[in-house]
């Protein structure tokens, strides 16, 4: 059995092949586990570990496959592929995202890297960054009751902001977040609560660049990345209850 696979929870008997999908996807995103064309454990070997029946296994595998993250070669076994998958947003908003601490841990990561972006492009932004910044900024606005064309705009506000920063490496974890950033900002627009605010607090990320306030920007997007976090939360509380 790969390492990383040996110690898994065996499933709950409720939607066993959405657990075994989860658990599998854990395995594959989590760094340094999973590498590409690495062959997975057989199907025996799997529907041993998480307890549940071949069915559930080989229906995980083909979700998984579907999403191009995993390759099913007929006779031979199931292969690892690149796990940078464009369609990673629909294993989030098919509710096969990983364990709670995860999604914490993508929080933790969005504050440490975006605020220091913010901050950065408060202080090295130029009037071409500054354009691009107040083109999805209006982008957004006018999107306000057009939940897809707002989702673009959110997203593309962010990359401004980090390329705004001119710093490369920064930049660049940023962008290899793309997916998870999509369907984050997919799930929040979801959530309710008005566009109007949302709107609010990405104007106030923008003020702080545009007047160069890095103090300012960093506290902007601190609040901003806070007060998603607690939409989701409140989102999926209240879906817990109903």
């Amino acid at each position: 059995m790969s390492a990383g696979l040996t110690r898994v929870e065996r499933v709950q008997r409720d939607a066993p092949a959405l657990q075994v999908a989860r658990q599998l996807l854990g395995y594959l995103l989590e760094s340094g586990k999973a590498q590409v064309g690495q062959k997975l454990p057989a199907e025996r070997e799997l529907v041993e570990t998480f307890g549940v029946g071949r069915s559930s296994v080989r229906e995980a595998l083909k979700s998984l496959s579907l999403l191009g993250l995993l390759e099913i070669r007929q006779g031979d076994g199931t292969y690892v592929r690149n796990p940078s998958s464009d369609l990673l947003p629909q294993v989030i908003e098919w509710g096969l995202m990983l364990s709670d601490h995860k999604t914490a841990e993508m929080i933790e990561a969005r504050l440490v890297i975006e605020v220091a972006v913010a901050e950065f492009a408060a202080a090295r932004r130029t009037e071409e960054d500054l354009a691009d910044l107040e083109r999805h900024l209006r982008g957004m606005k006018d999107s306000v009751d057009s939940p897809q064309d707002w989702v673009e705009h959110d997203m593309q506000f962010h990359f401004a902001v980090a390329r705004a920063s001119h710093n490369g490496a920064l930049a660049d974890y940023l962008l290899r977040l793309r997916s998870l950033l999509g369907a984050w900002i997919k799930r929040n627009q979801e959530t309710g609560g008005g566009n109007a605010d949302k709107y609010e607090e990405h104007h106030a990320v923008y003020v702080a660049i545009r007047d160069q306030d890095a103090t300012a920007a960093g506290v902007a997007m601190r609040r901003h990345i806070n007060r998603v976090a607690t939409r989701l939360d409140t989102s999926e509380a209240t879906e817990a209850s109903g």
